[in-house]
């Protein structure tokens, strides 16, 4: 019974050493000498401001992509004890001891490092040789824009990885269907290409790319085990819904768990609030949370509030007015009312203070018990601090004469009565009684007289309305519009009917004690935007810091200063979905920008960093061997899949049926990979920079080694075309690395260059800055 114990137990396993050897070279040149330099290098300084936010758990907004990608780097920050005290503030500053610089840069490095035995085994996977897979994982290793990229704080080689690893767990998949379908390994590899292409879009939105292509590769295969009839319909079935699970439901949720781990670590309040609505700045820690817990949730009449425009559309601000009234003439010539201005202001002021009064009563202060105010019922709003109220007419508004202007009514023109009664619509009402709640409710105000709605027009006003943006009435038959939407965020019950007492009410803080909360899927919903994403405020925003309070005074006490206007680098706006693929902010190109045609020709590079005493320096250059190379390979595989194509059509079969399913996978992954990670970018109206060429480049590279392997077996037809074929290749592969050991000085940033040795290292235009400093 016991006689297994009496013979050893012996494990046995197969190691392919081309993968160990490849591994250990990935790993050595991207994590030797890591920490240098021990400064910023060129978008460090954007990513390390979140790794902070991360570290001190505020509340921030990025346009670049969704968290992932931002938690890993955090991560990293996280296990080398980083307290996120660092000011990042430009390219070149030297990191101060406690910022683990070679922690908080393993992660990409890894990432990258491990990219080199990945892109052997997607060749492998292919059915291609054990030579062309090494080809292959050898080109990663000396690419030099590749080397670049993973050694910083950066995030295309993580998206690399996940892109690399999402084809090869799909191939591993697809080659385990033809032999044990609904394995354990077979499950494993579907599962693990649904997480690996739900971390790409996690880390960046051009990861969908690269999801789309395995999603489509995914899609014939199950059309073509649809045809299968050795397959019963219960076993195509289960193949249909394990790769509709797999492929499409975990990466769905994977994505909404970014988000709330996201969510769940960034509690506290942060410098990125503002233009997030009221509801979600309530929902965090510090900020407006200190203001707006413990109020009121009905509003009364005599109600006390502030109107924010719901959904910051075109910029966040408040509902404002002050004592100046609009110009009798504008400078074009048109008329105006001269009544008391109103506008919208995007800074916390007492000025921002209205209060709800009842039409058919004096009293401006809240009855004991309160009187609600519900959907429907006609209001008038009293500007706490000059007492006038709201009011619209048919008089053209300041800039956009197509509506009307709204105003404060000053009773000194009796040839133009008041018209300032309201009706108020609860937009997100669940029934025809609600009534009107703090933060909560989403409120329309429709003019009595004109049917006109309350809206921002987005247009900000000329000196004498102190650059702060207009306000109009606008009709309701022109539809429904985000910006005519308002709600409630300060509330308190007004408790006096005296002026002076009440503009000291005004005054004074309001004092809490509760606070709101609101759910997850509320605040992902409100992080799915359309800001522009490329770290600078969109125009809207931009405009809010131009705008001034009346007279040129400050804000009040304990309101929002005025932010500087951020440089290209800080102060990110908010997240956006598939807008941020074709929307543009109207910000002056980047010196180092380029366009899609630049990367494929490397006709362009980008300085990363120069040290302040030496001319060690370190550049975004691609190895220009292997990207001419891989672009003709590209070419060249086109040209030979066509050819065969119409020669099939003509019955002509030039390769055996294998060989031909194996050449249209790797064309439709690799070329398609290209394609599907470098055409968009012509359709994209906004800043590019070379290295988001890197992700398309990868697949080329991939392809490269098979087409030289195609040739070799398909159109060399003797052995001495052959060896000749051979010896070309092995002589590229010479080049290649010579350029990469040429180029290692700016890939590392290690050496100090001469004038002369910069001169040797000129690809075109691109260094005469460098010679002419040097």
């Amino acid at each position: 019974m016991l006689g297994f114990l009496q013979r050893p137990v012996v494990v046995t396993a197969d190691v392919n050493l081309n993968i160990v050897v490849l591994t250990l070279m990935g790993l050595l040149s991207r994590l030797w000498q890591l920490t240098y330099p021990r400064a910023v290098v060129f978008d460090e300084v954007y990513y390390g401001q979140y790794i902070s936010f991360y570290m001190k758990r505020v509340f921030f907004l990025d346009g670049s992509g969704p968290p992932f990608g931002h938690m890993l780097l955090a991560l990293g920050g996280y296990l080398g004890g980083f307290d996120g005290n660092f000011l990042w503030n430009r390219i070149g500053a030297e990191y101060s001891s406690n910022v683990p610089v070679w922690s908080l840069r393993l992660l990409p490095a890894l990432a990258g490092a491990l990219s080199v035995p990945m892109a052997y085994q997607i060749v492998w996977e292919l059915r291609f040789s054990h030579c062309a897979a090494m080809g292959a994982a050898l080109l990663m290793l000396i690419e030099n824009a590749l080397i670049t990229q993973s050694r910083l704080m950066l995030l295309e080689s993580v998206l690399i990885f996940f892109n690399l690893l999402a084809v090869l767990s799909y191939l591993k998949f697809s080659n385990s269907q033809k032999h044990r379908p609904f394995s354990l390994s077979w499950w494993l590899w579907l599962m693990l290409t649904g997480v690996a292409c739900a971390c790409a879009v996690g880390i960046k939105y051009m990861g969908a790319f690269t999801y789309l292509l395995v999603l489509g590769v995914a899609a014939v295969h199950t059309w073509h085990l649809i045809g299968d009839r050795t397959l019963s319909n219960v076993s195509v079935l289960c193949h249909m819904l394990s790769r509709t699970v797999a492929l499409v439901v975990v990466p769905v949720v994977m994505y909404l768990l970014f988000f709330y781990v996201h969510l769940i670590l960034l509690y506290r309040s942060g410098p990125h609030d503002q233009i997030m609505s009221s509801a979600f700045q309530a929902s965090l820690e510090g900020g407006l949370a200190r203001i707006t817990q413990g109020q009121p949730l009905e509003v009364a009449y005599g109600s006390q509030v502030t109107l924010k425009n719901a959904f910051g559309k075109p910029v966040p601000c408040w509902l404002h007015s002050h004592q100046h009234t609009y110009p009798m003439i504008y400078e074009n010539g048109r008329g105006s009312s001269h009544q008391q201005q109103v506008t919208c202001y995007p800074f916390k002021d007492v000025n921002n203070w209205w209060i709800v009064k009842d039409p058919g009563r004096h009293q401006l202060e809240v009855s004991n018990p309160p009187r609600p105010v519900r959907h429907g019922d006609v209001v008038q709003l009293v500007h706490g601090m000059t007492t006038r109220l709201l009011n619209t007419h048919d008089v053209a508004a300041p800039l956009s004469p197509h509506s009307q202007e709204v105003s404060c009514y000053v009773d000194y023109n009796i040839s133009m009565p008041a018209q300032n009664l309201w009706r108020l619509d609860i937009v997100n009402r669940e029934s025809p009684a609600d009534t009107w709640k703090t933060i909560l409710s989403e409120v329309r105000l429709v003019h009595v007289n004109t049917s006109a709605i309350l809206k921002l027009s987005g247009a900000h006003l000329p000196d004498w309305g102190f650059r702060q943006l207009e306000v109009v009435g606008e009709k309701l038959s022109r539809g429904y519009h985000e910006s005519a939407v308002w709600n409630v965020e300060e509330h308190r019950y007004g408790t006096s009917q005296e002026q002076k007492e009440r503009e000291l009410e005004l005054h004074s803080p309001t004092q809490v004690d509760i606070s709101r909360n609101l759910s997850f899927m509320a605040r992902f919903s409100e992080l799915q935007t359309d800001w522009s994403p490329w770290g600078r405020p969109p125009p809207g925003i931009r405009a809010c810091l131009e705008l001034r309070c009346p007279e040129g005074r400050a804000p009040q006490p304990g309101t929002l200063p005025l932010p500087h206007e951020p440089n290209e680098l800080e102060g990110p706006a908010a997240l956006l979905q598939w807008r941020m693929l074709t929307v543009r902010s109207d910000d002056t190109e980047h010196k180092y920008s380029s366009t899609p045609l630049d990367w494929v020709t490397l006709d362009t590079n980008i300085a990363y960093w120069l040290h302040p005493r030496t001319s060690a320096q370190i550049h975004l250059l691609g190895n220009v061997v292997i990207w001419a190379s891989a672009g003709l390979a590209t070419v060249l595989y086109a040209m030979l899949f066509l050819w065969y194509l119409l020669r099939r059509r003509r019955k002509i079969c030039d390769l055996p049926e294998d060989s031909w399913r194996r050449w249209v996978l790797a064309g439709v992954l690799c070329v398609g990979g290209w394609a599907m990670n470098y055409l968009p970018f012509f359709l994209m109206d906004k800043t590019l920079f070379l290295y988001h060429y890197l992700p398309a480049l990868t697949f080329q590279i991939l392809l490269l080694p098979m087409v030289l392997q195609h040739l070799s077996d398909h159109l060399c037809r003797s052995q001495l075309q052959r060896s000749l074929f051979s010896a070309l290749v092995v002589a590229w592969y010479s080049s290649a690395c010579h350029v990469f050991n040429t180029l290692r000085p700016l890939t590392y940033g290690d050496k100090s260059l001469s004038p002369s040795e910069l001169k040797a290292l000129r690809w075109k235009d691109s260094w005469d800055i460098l010679i002419r400093k040097y």
